[in-house]
């Protein structure tokens, strides 16, 4: 009953503002090892998947906690495994704000932040104070400044510094925030990164003897050529999993809405039956070959069931938070 109250207040302020404060709070008030007083119990479900075993199958998707300041705070929740970043090798601001908007009569978000963190150095040293013992991913993106052409040398620095740390590693080309990311999910850029991904966690695996899954986050702007191709791409290179999906860019089912035509990417409940169709044409495609991981507008366990049946193994919520508050973990875990 208390995060209706607390929705209602934090509407009526600014949403990045309130976004950082709300992760210190949580970081504050979480009990290590002990679910946080406004979640509710959560079952163990476990997951086994890319060689690794999930506490259960409703993760935190990347965006939420960029920097890894608050691990401990949102583990209380109960979330299953929690994905950090994107972090670039660098630390950057960002995009100028405001960056990031509600669209309440949508459930939807719009954002334009632009990776903005303090740098993968920053996200480790956090990490490593974090009592946390679950699973974490951490998503990798390249700095703004990086002339796309150079993208793949930003990737594997991310990748090498954070191999020996991340339980698994996510491999983000498909947010719309930084100029030209999206470019990286085609042609020969597209297998060119794949190929220099695999190649230096072979390099790697010889160095630490560690073998740290791999995972792609794809947009939900694609078209079936472009799935055929990027899921050749995928299985081609040894990839570990994939990612489904990133913001949209379409604002078809926000149209009308003052801030429809605000830049960025859209979350949220405006992109849960495109990012479904994605997870069903990627695993009519894949037919096994390899896990998925879903995303997109999932706001209750019947969301969360519908992307495990359109093929996911994995689901992960953000958007949701935001529209129901630190209880929705627990009801999908238990609902499922």
């Amino acid at each position: 009953m208390l995060y209706p109250l607390f929705k209602s207040i934090a509407f009526r302020m600014d949403p990045e503002k309130v976004h950082e404060r709300t992760l210190k709070l949580l970081q504050k008030t979480a009990r290590p090892g002990k679910p946080h007083f406004m979640a509710g119990p959560v079952p163990d479900k476990p997951v086994e998947m890319m060689g690794l075993r999930f506490a259960n199958p409703v993760g935190l998707a990347a965006g939420m906690d960029k920097d890894g300041t608050c691990i401990d705070g949102l583990a209380s929740l109960g979330f299953g495994f929690l994905e950090l970043g994107t972090v670039t090798p660098l630390p950057q601001p960002g995009n100028p704000k405001p960056r990031l908007f509600r669209l309440p009569e949508h459930e939807g978000v719009i954002n334009r932040m632009g990776f903005n963190n303090g740098g993968v150095n920053a996200l480790l040293d956090h990490l490593s104070q974090a009592r946390y013992q679950g699973i974490v991913g951490i998503n990798i993106g390249k700095n703004f400044n990086t002339p796309i052409e150079r993208a793949e040398a930003d990737y594997v620095l991310g990748l090498r510094a954070v191999y020996k740390r991340a339980d698994y590693v996510t491999v983000n080309i498909s947010s719309p925030n930084t100029s030209n990311l999206r470019e990286l999910q085609k042609g020969d850029a597209f297998t060119d990164l794949l190929r220099s991904i695999a190649d230096t966690r072979k390099a790697l695996m010889k160095e630490t003897g560690v073998h740290t899954p791999i995972a792609v986050k794809i947009a939900p702007d694609l078209d079936e050529a472009q799935l055929d191709f990027i899921v050749e791409a995928l299985l081609g290179s040894g990839m570990d999993a994939v990612i489904a999906t990133n913001t949209t860019l379409d604002r078809t089912a926000v149209a009308g809405h003052p801030r429809a035509e605000e830049a960025g990417g859209l979350s949220g409940a405006p992109v849960r039956q495109r990012s479904t169709e994605i997870i069903k044409g990627l695993s009519k495609r894949l037919d096994g070959k390899m896990p998925i991981i879903g995303v997109g507008g999932i706001f209750s366990a019947d969301d969360a069931k519908e992307k495990l049946d359109a093929g996911a193994k994995l689901v992960q919520v953000y958007s949701g938070l935001i529209y129901r508050g630190p209880g929705l973990i627990s009801e999908i875990v238990n609902g499922l």
